[in-house]
């Protein structure tokens, strides 16, 4: 009989305990989900070779690096080049090399896997008001 009152009573404990520490956990979950950056969603969009979603993140200019031509581009023409860059080498993987920020930027240096070889990658982001946008990304043999 001891020992069903000693297992209820920390039963009891117990429950008291993750009552307490539930609000605190909820917290936790709700803010990550507003803390990962968007050079996360930037990567994924890369992984899926979407040019769409990459140009979601995009300043109103960027500079693009790319094997053949560097220079700086608006949203549009940024999107079409990278576009078209998704599409003659069709992306396999992404594998993060290194990943950093910095007092309002971020930068993440990987190799992009293609069809047609490794690139060497990297998204440089930086904060404009309240969201993170792409400055300059680079795809170099």
């Amino acid at each position: 009989m001891l020992l069903v009152n000693m297992l209820s009573s920390n039963r009891l404990t117990n429950y008291a305990a993750m009552k307490k520490f539930l609000p605190f956990l909820l917290f936790f979950l709700i803010t990550q989900a507003f803390i990962f950056p968007p050079i996360s969603d930037v990567i994924k969009a890369i992984k899926s070779g979407s040019a769409n979603e990459v140009a979601k993140y995009f300043d109103n200019t960027v500079e693009i690096t790319l094997p053949e031509k560097s220079n700086s581009y608006n949203k549009k023409q940024a999107e079409l080049l990278i576009n078209d860059f998704f599409t003659a080498n069709q992306v396999k993987d992404f594998e993060i090399l290194h990943k950093s920020d910095n007092a309002g930027s971020e930068y993440c240096i990987g190799n992009l896997k293609t069809a047609r070889g490794v690139f060497r990658t990297t998204i440089f982001m930086k904060q404009k008001g309240d969201k993170e946008l792409i400055q300059e990304i680079r795809f170099e043999k």
